[in-house]
């Protein structure tokens, strides 16, 4: 397929600024297999879900990830934290006029201080002055990376609206959206109507943003991202099958880091990095349904939601969506898709 393929019209004004008002309470549009397309409200999730289903959700937490500063040179700079490797070294993404040598320094906001050790591929290594840890140098120097569709700067609210309620392993530069509309509340809910939870880590990277810069898709190399999934929740998937139940991932990280973990053809616990790139003719080995964020044009997470869904039916999801007025991308509403193999 080409790039072209997935390709839309989006009215620049429903690209959301903002988050809504109160967490859970975005828009949802439900399309299952089957069914006609239904207009709900995210609050209505529990439902179109079973006793008995299981919901996976990335508990990754997003970093203050970007830096801003000048060369000692006096150029000014900007640095984005893709990974961070130990207690001092982090991979980033860095923008200057030109891009700085082994042994730069670099001068940040608040004086911390950075050298440039080596570059891999696209990403800088980054050795970090002081006894603080690259954490602790973030959580103090660093700002929120806001997509760059999102046309403002981070602010305060930011911090916690760009987070999950149930974040935990920080290393994330970009939120797993979809599980920004629940709240704490909804889970409990969940729960108490007897559906299983269950946790994967998949730590979201800049590459989610990156454009598709080839014609033919089969040509496109996919971004890395590292995950880990543990072995309960590799039973509680196994569980939910046995019990004849269907297993939701929480955004596309969710499943990604469960079809990644899949690709011996059963799920395996463990943790490392994943290039999988899904796309039309993909057969799903554990994800049965999908709770997301509506996605980019010409993006790889239309192909995976395409792969899922149907071509032809995801297409007429994004024109109902636009027709209806849908506040699109990370702050935006919300959708549930099912696997379009399988028949209610």
């Amino acid at each position: 397929m080409h790039i072209d393929d997935f390709d839309f019209d989006l009215p620049p004004q429903l690209v959301a600024q903002q988050p809504p008002a109160q967490r859970g309470s975005s828009r949802l549009l439900v399309a299952l297999p089957g069914q006609p397309l239904a207009d709900a409200v995210f609050g209505d999730l529990p439902a179109y879900i079973a006793e008995g289903d299981l919901l996976v959700f990335n508990n990754t937490r997003v970093m203050k990830a970007r830096l801003f500063g000048q060369k000692a040179s006096g150029g000014k700079i900007e640095a984005l934290v893709e990974r961070v490797l130990d207690a001092h070294t982090a991979l980033a993404h860095v923008r200057s006029s030109k891009s700085p040598k082994p042994g730069t320094e670099l001068v940040f906001e608040g004086g911390l201080r950075a050298t440039m050790q080596a570059r891999h591929g696209e990403l800088f290594e980054l050795r970090f002055a002081g006894e603080d840890t690259v954490w602790t140098l973030l959580e103090r120097h660093g700002h929120l990376p806001l997509p760059p569709y999102i046309e403002r700067a981070a602010g305060a609210a930011d911090d916690e609206r760009y987070q999950t309620v149930y974040a935990k392993h920080e290393g994330a530069v970009a939120a797993p959206t979809a599980g920004l509309h629940f709240t704490e509340a909804l889970r409990q809910n969940l729960q108490a109507q007897g559906v299983a939870l269950a946790e994967i880590t998949l730590h979201v990277g800049a590459g989610t943003f990156q454009p598709v810069r080839v014609d033919n898709i089969a040509e496109h190399t996919m971004h890395s991202e590292w995950y880990d999934v543990s072995a309960a929740t590799v039973a509680a998937v196994a569980a939910a099958k046995a019990r004849g139940n269907r297993v939701w991932a929480v955004g596309t990280t969710a499943l990604r880091a469960l079809e990644s973990a899949a690709r011996s053809g059963s799920l395996q616990a463990g943790q490392g990095d994943t290039d999988i790139f899904i796309t039309p003719g993909y057969e799903f080995k554990v994800v049965d349904r999908l709770i997301t964020n509506f996605h980019l044009p010409k993006s790889t997470l239309l192909m995976l939601v395409s792969a899922l869904a149907g071509y032809d039916e995801i297409r007429a999801v994004y024109q109902h969506a636009i027709a209806e007025q849908y506040r699109f991308f990370s702050y935006g509403d919300a959708m549930i898709l099912g696997n379009k193999a399988q028949s209610d």
